[in-house]
């Protein structure tokens, strides 16, 4: 583990608040863990013990964080035998939790249009990062993309913030973000009412060739979902040459940095290397991971 963490992470054992089911297997899973609450960053994640019979943790990423009341909020889907087990949990029960891990997003002070794309289970970093930004909405004017191809966990509304470029009938929004001031639309090919018919990507790139050259100049790219996805994306940013950070996600074991099972190729200034997902990421920047 690298000495850049060693002083951030806490092991806790969190009191589960709500626990709420949503269409598609998806959980919201809210816990008290006040040392996590307080040192959480848009891009950082916990690792849980799903059941006290299953000894391997889960990596969940943040979604949003209250460092005053001390809680913490996933959102994750059932896909496996301990996210099964985690979503069996009842309020009031207890997790044993390590937290905050890995590095953030990291927001560029000179380009003061951040586009954030989270697709699936990719969207709470997107929220988290979005939720940091509202308190210099007079600096930014953050734009959020979430695609899924299963019903959004909330309910969206249209959208009463107006995002001049964007198609037609795209109005669908996610309320939370829409009462904070901070514009979002939706994408999937379900056939959501609202929704952008197709990929966040070319709902994204149909908004980007509405912008004259100097607004896109004040872009810059932060995504989180499925690798397919963020692939896409980072083709999108170089087409734009947009700067763009990546969160990857990644299966591991540890998630502090000592197996290194979680180890991806990333380029550097050295040549290619492997880096771990878990503490040296999960934020990369795309030209790292995917370079062409």
């Amino acid at each position: 583990m690298t000495s850049s963490h060693r002083n951030t992470l806490y092991v806790e054992q969190a009191e589960i608040v709500s626990h709420d089911a949503y269409p598609g297997e998806q959980q919201i899973l809210r816990i008290r863990a006040p040392k996590t609450a307080a040192n959480a960053t848009p891009g950082s994640f916990a690792h849980l013990q799903c059941d006290p019979q299953l000894p391997m943790r889960r990596p969940l990423s943040i979604m949003r964080v209250s460092p005053s009341e001390g809680w913490v909020d996933f959102l994750y889907k059932v896909v496996g035998q301990g996210t099964r087990l985690l979503a069996r949990r009842k309020v009031g029960e207890r997790i044993d939790l390590i937290g905050p891990i890995g590095t953030p997003f990291r927001l560029l002070p000179d380009r003061t249009r951040p586009l954030l794309m989270g697709g699936g289970v990719g969207i709470p970093p997107m929220v988290f990062l979005a939720d940091s930004l509202r308190p210099r909405l007079e600096q930014y004017r953050p734009l959020v993309l979430m695609g899924s191809e299963v019903p959004f966990p909330f309910s969206p509304r249209p959208s009463q913030i107006v995002v001049p470029g964007l198609p037609d009938g795209v109005i669908g929004s996610m309320p939370l973000l829409d009462d904070w001031g901070i514009a979002s639309r939706l994408a999937s090919q379900q056939g959501y009412a609202g929704c952008y018919e197709g990929y966040i990507t070319d709902l994204a790139r149909a908004w980007l060739e509405t912008l004259n050259d100097e607004a896109r100049s004040q872009v810059a790219v932060y995504s989180c979902g499925p690798h397919p996805m963020l692939e896409a994306v980072a083709k999108l940013a170089r087409e734009y040459d947009l700067p763009c950070q990546v969160s990857l996600e990644e299966f591991m074991a540890c998630g502090v940095g000592g197996c290194a099972g979680c180890a991806v190729e990333v380029n550097t200034a050295k040549g290619p290397a492997m880096k771990r997902v878990c503490v040296d990421g999960p934020v990369f920047e795309a030209t790292s991971v995917f370079p062409s």
